[in-house]
């Protein structure tokens, strides 16, 4: 059977550690306050991102508890007046660890990416991996999607107070990452609610879900607004298109494209878009690179 790119790529968006390895027996882990700092347990006990923390942020409207996980930049100690940008990143099981990686490793030499709280959006607990995603992050409803508005709503009434009332996180300077159906997501949040979020990363957005019903959205919201304010940077794969050997139903190269070209053709005063196409990339491979390109170009070092 011939996967979807969302498909796809959720196989390897959820893809994650078993319990096959564990070891079992009397072997303990050193006490957290033994340890040197960024030091694992040992012991056996499974590998964390030192440093994150993880929340139990449960949906009062849907019943469903989802985890947000959370990274605080290197000078948040040592600052206490300064408030951050956060990046609110889906998939946060497969994105996060990334993200985290590539903020860190891009400041190594000198400052190219302004330091962020990075907060990872994570699946519903006790949900399959697959059905969350395609639930929480469509909003046509086929093949299980549909939830986008519900989850937009959660986010917006739930999620931002939680975060913004425990953390220094500036309230203007939100930014949403997603990719695939993730990205899906942020194209659905900028037409529907645009100022929730400050600026947009659109990696690979399966921009084919519900038979173009994306550009639809657009194309209300387009009738009854003047300005759309927002900097949005959307990244694609060069191999993101139907070719003889590809795994590829979709042409989400020409998608993307269409997509852009359409804002673009809209004139918005407040709106700053680019579009960029990363070669020998396609859709299980691309978001790490898109990831890194897009916090350079939204987020550079002040």
């Amino acid at each position: 059977m011939q996967l979807s790119p969302a498909l796809a790529i959720a196989a390897l968006l959820v893809g994650g550690c078993s319990n096959a390895g564990a070891v079992e027996g009397p072997a303990a882990a050193r006490p957290a306050q033994d340890r040197p700092a960024g030091a694992q347990r040992g012991g056996g006990a499974p590998y964390e991102i030192v440093g994150s923390q993880v929340w139990d942020v449960p949906d009062p409207a849907s019943g469903r508890t989802y985890q947000v996980f959370v990274q605080l930049p290197p000078s948040y100690g040592r600052e206490p007046g300064r408030r951050y940008p956060t990046v609110y990143v889906t998939d946060a099981d497969y994105a996060f660890p990334i993200v985290r990686q590539v903020a860190r490793r891009m400041n190594l030499d000198r400052p190219r990416v302004e330091e962020f709280i990075l907060v990872g959006l994570s699946y519903a607990i006790g949900d399959d991996p697959v059905v969350s995603r395609t639930r929480d992050y469509t909003a046509s409803f086929v093949n299980g999607g549909g939830g986008g508005a519900a989850y937009q709503a959660y986010l917006k009434t739930t999620v931002l107070p939680f975060v913004e009332e425990r953390f220094r996180a500036d309230p203007a300077r939100r930014l949403m990452m997603g990719h695939s159906f993730g990205g899906l997501l942020g194209a659905q949040i900028m037409f529907s609610d645009p100022e929730l979020f400050s600026a947009y990363a659109l990696g690979s957005p399966s921009l084919w879900h519900g038979k173009d019903a994306i550009f639809a959205a657009e194309a209300a919201y387009a009738r009854t607004h003047q300005d759309l304010p927002a900097r949005v940077y959307m990244y694609i794969g060069e191999d993101e298109t139907p070719a003889p050997g590809r795994n590829q139903r979709y042409d989400m190269v020409g998608d993307s494209a269409r997509f852009e070209q359409r804002l673009k053709a809209r004139n918005y005063p407040g709106l700053a878009i680019s579009n960029e196409v990363l070669a020998d990339e396609d859709h299980l491979s691309v978001a790490p690179r898109g990831f890194t390109h897009a916090l350079t170009a939204l987020l550079p070092a002040r």
